[in-house]
């Protein structure tokens, strides 16, 4: 897990706003189970953004199952109560949990740009859910961006290897769109937005001022000299020379074929063979491109981080889970990361 020095912070603790998600989705399970562990609230204080009585009827049921592990006693938790629908059912996302998770968000971040939290970290929600409510988002992370005014903004995700201690760091080009939109949807201007928001988030938030980052090509093989698409003949591999030139004290690798570009990122995860001078970051240019691996190796505590926002934001990166909801199977461990990471970035920027 992240930890925090007290001798490298201020005297204070982040405030962090901590939305439930989607309600009839493992949320509420994974919070209860999150905040149960001492650690995980040592340096940062966590305000749960939801309803404290779906907070209680979870902590009441999970009680009755046969996979009882500790939990937090909503009573002894703070919480900003939001009203309960009653039309909600662990495990069956609709309509009514979908309002909920987006009034949850809508008040988290509302909060945090008032200057109440410090940081928000979300639960998981369902966009279907969301959409059947009338909010048409591709996610949270258009949500907070759109509350915040901001145009520039990225998905990154990072997790800590448990095995080696190594820090994975993956940027997403392109999020949620159709894979047949992809191609036309990257462009020059769109890779330097995204290259410049990861460049600012290395020194900014982990300390990296002339990182190393890796990045990959589009199509198989990188292209295969245009055998393979012509992408990277035509743009991709012309922009990455140019940003070579403008940015002389970062190293920039690529493209990289895709299929390869995971090896070493692997191999310093799980510690199994010689890695020499793995990137620091590693920028992939469409969702599962870069997601397949990331969840391959750190499914269960890796952390959704949004970069670009005015003030810190982090999640789990795993989903409502509806198929499991309620049956005290969740695994919280990517949820302690989230607070974890979040409550580390808010120092780091705040001591600045």
């Amino acid at each position: 897990m992240y930890q925090l020095k007290p001798g490298n912070m201020r005297n204070f603790r982040p405030r962090l706003a901590l939305t439930l998600g989607d309600p009839a989705g493992i949320g509420p399970e994974v919070i209860l189970k999150a905040l149960a562990d001492a650690e995980v609230s040592q340096y940062c204080d966590v305000v749960v953004v939801g309803s404290r009585e779906l907070l209680t009827q979870t902590y009441h049921k999970l009680n009755l199952t046969e996979n009882v592990v500790p939990l937090a006693n909503p009573a002894e938790l703070s919480v900003v109560d939001l009203p309960t629908f009653a039309e909600i059912r662990i495990g069956m996302g609709n309509g009514a949990s979908g309002a909920a998770s987006f009034a949850y968000m809508e008040c988290a971040i509302a909060k945090t740009l008032a200057g109440e939290f410090d940081g928000i970290v979300t639960g998981p929600i369902a966009k279907s859910a969301w959409k059947a409510a009338g909010h048409n988002y591709p996610g949270q992370t258009e949500l907070l961006a759109q509350k915040s005014g901001v145009d520039r903004f990225g998905m990154l995700f990072v997790a800590r290897s448990p095995f080696t201690g190594w820090t994975l760091r993956a940027l997403l080009a392109t999020t949620h769109i159709p894979l047949r939109q992809v191609s036309d949807t990257l462009t020059p201007q769109l890779m330097t937005k995204k290259l410049d928001l990861l460049v600012e988030c290395l020194a900014q938030d982990f300390g990296i001022e002339n990182g190393r980052i890796a990045i990959a090509g589009l199509n198989p093989h990188s292209g295969e000299l245009g055998q393979l698409g012509t992408e990277e003949i035509d743009w991709l591999i012309p922009w990455i020379e140019s940003e070579r030139r403008q940015r002389p004290n970062m190293q920039l690798e690529g493209p990289i074929p895709p299929d390869t570009m995971w090896v070493k990122p692997g191999l310093a995860w799980y510690g199994n063979g010689r890695v020499d001078n793995p990137a620091d970051a590693y920028l992939a240019l469409y969702h599962d491109q870069g997601l397949i691996p990331v969840k391959l190796m750190a499914f269960d505590r890796a952390v959704n981080t949004s970069i670009g926002l005015p003030f810190v934001r982090t999640s789990p990166d795993h989903g409502t889970a509806f198929d499991i909801a309620g049956k005290g199977l969740a695994d919280s461990t990517s949820m302690k990361e989230a607070i974890a990471l979040a409550a580390e970035l808010v120092n780091r920027r705040l001591a600045v």
